[in-house]
């Protein structure tokens, strides 16, 4: 196909063929990472569960969701979850043995009342799995995209004050994302730009949403002119075959 370029000009680029790609598909890595964090605990709090990516069967799971959409897309096998928000949680105090929160406190009202609040409920750690803003527009992506990363930067919380809410002895562990990367977050495509060009690909990172039709559409233009006339990977191409990416994921793990 021929594409404008931002100047006016054309390029032919051809988009590969990939499969459809799922709203949110768990990576076994990352899991593993989270996993590791929970420990050996029986009963789990997810907060802004969604449609539950990262329950697994070693766990009991409780799930708080706002959202009806995200409820109605959860598995029929896993848990129900409950309609309520971090900000104002349900349970006693020290009700779970651990909890955990993904890729969901930039989407809170109140992060710090959230934080407090499954500290409240929770007797062991609390893990959550964040971007940290401060290496957000380290991305490439940045170049095709700067709206959506400093809307990225803008809306995570900085690390130190989601320890300082959350109390306790807090650790931050880098999460390296895995080429293959089976989850849907921009940062999974580091070495796979051509899938970034789908719009499913970018649906689940929210940051996308608070960007005009003009941005996206000057986004997949730009972005197709450089895989087109090769310029992206004279400047990026080393990272297709980076087996792992040391980007902005990290966990944040904290013991009352």
């Amino acid at each position: 196909m021929v594409m404008p370029t931002l100047d006016g000009g054309s390029v032919r680029y051809e988009l590969p063929t990939f499969a459809p790609l799922s709203s949110r598909r768990p990576d076994e890595r990352i899991a593993h990472v989270i996993a590791q964090a929970l420990g050996d605990a029986r009963t789990v709090l997810n907060v802004g569960a969604g449609t539950g990516s990262y329950e697994s069967a070693a766990h009991t799971f409780t799930a708080v969701e706002p959202s009806l959409a995200m409820r109605a897309r959860r598995p029929a096998q896993l848990v129900t979850a409950i309609d309520a928000v971090a900000e104002d949680l349900p349970f006693a105090d020290g009700q779970f043995d651990a909890s955990m929160a993904l890729f969901t406190v930039q989407d809170w009202s109140d992060v710090d009342a959230g934080l407090h609040e499954m500290r409240r409920v929770t007797r062991g750690p609390v893990t959550v799995l964040t971007c940290d803003p401060t290496r957000v527009r380290d991305f490439w992506l940045y170049e095709y995209a700067p709206d959506v990363l400093e809307t990225e930067a803008r809306r995570h919380p900085s690390l130190d004050r989601l320890a300082t809410a959350l109390g306790g002895t807090a650790t931050v562990q880098r999460v390296p994302v895995p080429l293959d990367c089976t989850d849907s977050f921009n940062e999974a495509y580091y070495g796979r730009p051509e899938l970034l060009l789908d719009p499913a690909a970018r649906r689940p990172c929210s940051a996308w949403s608070f960007i005009d039709d003009r941005a996206r559409q000057d986004f997949d233009i730009s972005l197709r002119h450089a895989l087109g006339s090769g310029a992206w990977d004279e400047a990026f191409g080393h990272l297709r075959g980076r087996p792992a990416y040391d980007g902005s994921l990290v966990l944040l793990r904290a013991l009352p």
